[in-house]
């Protein structure tokens, strides 16, 4: 069976899953990396692992990196969530107006999977320099919908749009300043010069597809009590 595990996501870009514009998404990857890493898989990666061989502190060597998730996961959106009196669960990305304001909004990251409305199957996991991205994988993350109906339309290679070529117009350099901006927002303060754009780090991108929300398998309940009783 999947593992299902949950995702964060602002109320920005789960708007831009529900609208068809995001498939995509990257996360720093955390822990020292050295400057000559190469990642890939060999004999001895484990399973939910990928290696990266370089010069760490202690010499020239391979180290073992876990995966954030893995192709054919599940992934759960967590998003700014409120749950009303009748048990109806609301979200941010509504209208506000069309939502009485009888309880306080709550954080994503206190979100419980029972009220997740928004799954995703993961197609794709690797390792990449943030700086690798070109702005058709920009407007892929959802960040820049203005250009969606560009690409759309003429693909990554069309003949009448720059995008996935090594050519680009003024529209590209805006999108790559804006992206470099709404990347430097997410870091804090004091990860800037180790996560934020300038410093180019090695990022997780995971590539995803809307999906349906997975059958509860029947046999759930007793798994947990299982686990329960066998105090695992």
């Amino acid at each position: 069976m999947n593992r299902v595990l949950p995702i964060l996501f602002n109320t920005e870009m789960v708007r831009a899953i529900l609208e068809g514009r995001k498939g995509a998404t990257r996360r720093s990857v955390k822990g020292y990396i050295p400057d000559d890493a190469v990642w890939g898989y060999t004999a001895f990666t484990p399973k939910g692992y990928i290696s990266c061989r370089g010069t760490f502190a202690d010499g020239y060597g391979e180290k073992f990196f876990k995966l954030p998730c893995e192709p054919g996961n599940i992934l759960y959106v967590r998003e700014t969530w409120k749950k009303a009196p009748n048990g109806y669960y609301y979200y941010e990305d509504w209208q506000k107006n069309d939502i009485a304001d009888i309880t306080k909004w709550k954080p994503s990251i206190h979100m419980p999977k029972e009220a997740a409305r928004i799954w995703l199957k993961v197609t794709d996991v690797r390792v990449e320099r943030l700086q690798e991205m070109k702005p058709v994988d920009v407007i892929k993350e959802g960040a820049y919908p203005d250009c969606w109906d560009c690409l759309n339309t003429y693909g990554e290679s069309g003949s009448q749009c720059c995008y996935g070529t090594e050519e680009q117009c003024s529209q590209c350099d805006e999108v790559m300043m804006e992206w470099e901006k709404l990347w430097n927002s997410t870091i804090k303060k004091s990860d800037i010069d180790r996560y934020g754009w300038n410093a180019n780090p090695w990022v997780w991108v995971i590539e995803f597809e809307r999906c349906e929300k997975p059958a509860e398998s029947p046999y759930a309940w007793n798994d947990a009590i299982h686990k329960l009783t066998k105090g695992v």
